[in-house]
């Protein structure tokens, strides 16, 4: 049947009498224009020359024609190419396959360049593996325009020639008299680099290598280590999955580099009535548990009994002890895996060697074909403990040079005050940097270094698979590649650009060819058992390991998870805005790190969430405490955190070379002891109160069927009726669906000559994971406006992502038992009746739903704009005249959807919002196909009416019609899970024609009778 479940975005929707709240939800701005100030005072409009009727008069035309000429734009002439370059075509995209790989973030993509610079960033669908961006991979673009990048190279602070530099840094290298040259490095995951590192090393023997993970995962790469010989992890993909059990590991987020999403999102998408079943087991609320069909809030010290019994039930041996709760939990588990077979797989998330090992044996008795350990990831290499011996080697002064590549251990270092303390102790610090970070402010020498879009290189992110980095732009600033200086102190004469390309022909790869796609495939040697490429680490024995998880014990403070949040990450990229702003996709929240708290702490400790006046959300601050170091932060009360435990969000706080407005947030770095991220923690209240920067109770669904869901096995019977009802309206006191002519009370047109646009936008597919409101950013000229504006729910994303809570039942039998209470006491009384009610904040299910304008048909914008800025198009998609618009902002008021943003003040070019849009390097990110809008104009999604423009313009060049596939916006190139599907319904062989004939498939707010033009698929969960 059609769920009864309640949906609410924020535990205060709860309150049914929260007036703020319910102010909230009813208006979209919850500031309103003091009209009555001009026109509500009679003695003001009396002693003024322009009565109301003139105003209205004006408000018709007048005022249109003189708010044109307030707000017309400046003049910007362009100038002509003397000599046009033979590669580019004013007015013509061009395209270049290359690799971001910064050390947390690895992906294939697609750069589009416009005369020469780079707009945005695309997915590589040619590519193997990995050819999907992240949100931080498509806001990539904005950070090659950033101001605060170093621009020249350093010595002792001051500005140098390269050859300078290099005379003075080699002299040091060969004054170390014996001592250690230390590189302390990123991992490159790079055949081109180890080649680099090897000549070096040739030059000066006393060389050794650390590899520093910001983020570590030492645990798993050790125990891969111990049972194959590699230090490599696991691959996954989960296209055929049946049957997925994760134990605190969020692989549809940031779990291990992330880049799941793909194979995900297919197997969540029921096809002849299959699809796969998620299990996740966690602390804090992560995007996989919000994607899951069952999940249970757990501590870690409780995921590593799971994972003991987890193993005890499937490979066999002694069980720990669990309440019946979480015994039932794993015995479903068990049994779902067990059925799926080789089709099943179990995750982990924890810091723990033994867990880790036990996944992966759990993996190999089910012989499950979802994990890959033949040809695993590269992508982490780091040694922690490595890292450690080379500090406690500083501070013994063995060290005579230090070698920072692109990696910041001042600021990321567990203790960096020590390890700061032990740099002092060596003589000469040199540091390889795209910005003066807290690591290089501290080196003697800073050898700048290019963004990737400006670079060369090449990445093993598989084993067996190459991805290469080419530049898309010539350098901007006088830098150098860290592989270029490394050969260059080394003697070598070779460049960096020339190895990659030799490398390259040596694996038997066309090096054009490979340039082309962006990789190369070679046949080297699979991982097999036994195998040594590394040396092992640990020979722990599953039994020993079983034997340690079983004992493990809860601390009696509280857990804390630290965790990367899908803007940040682990901070490299903390200085562009368009990530700061984009709302997290579980607190939905911005500008922001904090501590997230079950509301069952939270009362115990007396923290408070609460609404002030204009909506905005403030709360209390909590002083968190772990090995001794104290930082305070903000308190967020999150629904389905597991009681006893806290999460913090790593890759805030950071100072040295970040705009003042993107130093946001806490550094939670000196919590991460030993790169583990689960710690015990103390929490007490502070003083304080803080102002969040929160997104999530704008655009409620106010009681309406907005969020549809089902069971898979309702979906399975076919009764559309049951899951999937259409909307009905009395029409002479008959109920008649609301697609019937009878009650349309337009005028139709024939819509079926040339093309018609549709979206279709999957619930099942969808994980929240935010690429498609960064690629709509770049694509589009979104503003970024900053904390102070959210706050007054002026953000200006032109797609959002909903995020909605439910309760995990109908909330039926809870009402029915509260109307029968009498009294205080007995059975039936409201004593301790009203603590047996659910309690929808302890464990909630989550759905995801993006939105942005639904280009009705029958659009109720279009009949209120007394200046017609708002119209229809031929092709189905509501258009925006931006110079016809006065900013009356009727048409906001009459969307049903809530997806029309004003531009309240001018974001291009305006010092009061400092975001790399008011300066000339900034601006050229800046798409050239789409209008920058100045104050007082309403925006909105167009659909990307610019590319769909484009494909039929090529089509039309090329002398043949538009492919399926070809039609696409920022969105649907964006979306990796295939939620997203853009294209021409008038075809009747594509694949947005297939999908609206799906049973599941229904239009937002129907009863209105607005007949949008994008489209949703009914969520099914496998419960």
């Amino acid at each position: 049947m059609a769920t009864t479940k309640k949906y609410w975005k924020s535990t205060a929707q709860l309150q049914d009498d929260n007036e703020i709240i319910q102010s909230l939800e009813q208006n979209e701005f919850a500031s309103p224009i003091p009209t009555d100030e001009f026109l509500g005072n009679d003695e003001a409009m009396e002693s003024s020359g322009t009565s109301r009727r003139d105003f209205l008069k004006y408000v018709g035309f007048s005022t249109a024609a003189a708010s044109l000429a307030a707000c017309e734009g400046p003049v910007i002439n362009s100038v002509p190419y003397v000599n046009q370059p033979e590669r580019i075509i004013p007015g013509m995209a061009n395209y270049y396959a290359t690799t971001i790989a910064n050390g947390y973030d690895f992906a294939s993509v697609l750069i589009k360049t416009r005369e020469g610079r780079p707009i945005k960033v695309e997915n590589n669908k040619d590519a193997a593996f990995r050819g999907s961006a992240s949100a931080r991979a498509h806001a990539s673009v904005l950070s090659l325009y950033d101001t605060n990048r170093l621009q020249y190279p350093t010595a002792n602070g001051e500005q140098v020639e390269w050859s300078q530099l290099d005379r003075q840094v080699k002299e040091k290298l060969a004054g170390v008299a014996g001592k250690e040259i230390a590189i302390l490095s990123r991992t490159f995951a790079s055949p081109t680099y180890n080649k680099v590192i090897s000549k070096f090393k040739e030059a000066y023997p006393t060389t050794t290598i650390t590899i520093y993970d910001t983020v570590s995962e030492d645990a798993a790469l050790d125990a891969f280590n111990a049972k194959y010989g590699v230090r490599a992890l696991t691959d996954y993909d989960f296209t055929d999955a049946v049957s997925i059990v994760s134990v605190g590991a969020d692989f549809v987020g940031d779990w291990q580099g992330g880049g799941f999403n793909k194979g995900y999102g297919q197997s969540r998408v029921p096809k002849n009535g299959k699809m796969s079943q998620h299990i996740q087991f966690e602390s804090n609320m992560s995007l996989s548990g919000a994607n899951a069909d069952r999940r249970f809030p757990v501590t870690p010290t409780e995921q590593k009994h799971i994972i003991a019994a987890l193993y005890s039930k499937i490979v066999g041996g002694p069980s720990p002890k669990l309440s019946d709760k979480l015994s039932k939990a794993v015995e479903q588990a068990a049994i779902s895996l067990k059925r799926a077979g080789s089709k099943a797989v179990v995750l982990c998330g924890l810091p723990s060697m033994e867990a880790q090992l036990l996944t992966l044996e759990i993996n190999d008795a089910l012989a499950s074909s979802i994990a890959d350990v033949k040809a695993p990831i590269m992508t982490r290499q780091g040694n922690r403990k490595a890292v450690n011996g080379l500090v406690s080697r500083m501070n013994a002064g063995q060290v005579g040079v230090v070698i920072f590549a692109d990696v910041d251990p001042v600021y990321s270092y567990d203790d960096n005050d020590a390890f700061a303390k032990a740099l002092t102790k060596v003589s000469t610090k040199i540091s390889l940097a795209t910005r003066a970070d807290a690591t290089a402010v501290k080196s003697d020498y800073v050898a700048a270094t290019p963004h990737y879009l400006e670079a060369w290189g090449d990445t093993e992110i598989k084993k067996g698979y190459v991805y290469l980095t080419q530049p898309t732009i010539n350098t901007l600033f006088d830098t150098r590649q860290a592989e270029d200086s490394l050969l260059v102190w080394a003697g070598s004469t070779s460049s960096y650009s020339d190895l990659v390309k030799e490398t390259a022909s040596a694996n038997g790869a066309s090096w054009n060819q490979s340039l082309h796609d962006g990789f190369y495939a070679y046949s080297g040697p699979v991982v097999e058992e036994g195998e040594v490429d590394a040396p092992v680490s640990s020979t722990v024995s599953a039994a020993s390991a079983l034997s340690k998880l079983s004992a493990a014990k809860q601390p009696s403070d509280y857990e804390l998870v630290l965790y990367t949040k899908a803007g940040l990450g682990d901070g490299t990229m903390a200085n562009n805005p368009w990530l700061q702003e984009l709302p997290d996709p579980i607190t939905r929240t911005t500008w922001d790190n904090y501590v997230t708290i079950s509301q069952k702490d939270a009362e115990s400790l007396g923290i408070e969430n609460y609404n002030v006046a204009n909506g905005a959300l403030d709360g209390s601050y909590v002083n968190v405490t772990v090995n001794g170091k104290t930082e305070k932060l903000p308190a967020l009360i999150q629904p389905g955190q597991a009681p006893g435990t806290i999460g913090v969000a790593l890759g805030y706080g950071k100072k040295e070379a970040i705009q003042e407005e993107m130093q946001t947030g806490v550094n939670a770095y000196p919590f991460y002891k030993d790169g583990l991220n689960v710690q015990s923690a103390s929490v007490a209240l502070a003083d304080g109160i803080h102002e969040f920067a929160c997104t999530q109770l704008q655009n409620t669904m106010m009681g309406r069927d907005i969020i549809r869901e089902t069971d898979l096995a309702t979906y399975k019977t076919g009764n559309k009726d049951e899951f999937n009802p259409m909307p009905e309206v009395s029409l002479n006191h008959i109920e008649t669906p609301v697609t019937s002519p009878d009650v349309d009370l337009w005028e139709s047109f024939d819509r079926s000559v040339g093309h018609h646009f549709n979206m279709s936008i999957d619930l099942n597919a969808c994980t929240g994971c935010g690429a498609c409101v960064i690629a709509c950013h770049a694509e589009n000229n979104v503003p970024v406006v900053g904390k102070t504006e959210v706050r007054k729910s002026r953000d200006m994303h032109w797609l959002r992502i909903d995020r909605y809570y439910s309760s995990t039942e109908s909330f039926e039998g809870d009402e029915s038992k509260k109307d029968g209470f009498e009294g205080l006491f007995g059975d039936n009384g409201s004593l301790g009746g009203f603590g047996e009610l659910e309690i929808p904040a302890d464990n909630p299910q989550v759905a995801f739903q993006p939105v942005m304008c639904q280009h009705c048909n029958h659009a109720p914008c279009e009949t209120v704009c007394p200046v017609a800025a708002s119209s229809h198009g031929r092709q189905g998609q509501n258009h925006m005249a931006y110079n016809r618009c006065v900013g009356t902002r009727y048409c906001a008021n009459n969307c049903p959807y809530k997806v029309r943003r004003f531009n309240w003040f001018l974001y291009n070019g305006n010092d009061e919002f400092d975001y790399h849009m008011n300066n000339d390097l900034g601006r050229m990110v800046i798409n050239p196909d789409v209008t920058v809008r100045s104050r007082g104009v309403m925006e909105k999604c167009s659909l990307c009416i610019q590319m769909t423009q484009m494909t039929i313009l090529e089509a039309k060049k090329d002398g043949r019609p538009v492919k399926d596939g070809e039609f696409a916006t920022a969105c649907s190139n964006a979306c990796s899970d295939g939620a997203i599907t853009f294209g021409d319904i008038n075809d009747k062989d594509s694949e947005i024609f297939k999908v609206k004939q799906q049973d599941r498939m229904y239009h937002l707010l129907e009863e209105v009778g607005t007949e949008p033009n994008v489209m949703y698929q009914v969520k099914v969960r496998n419960v």
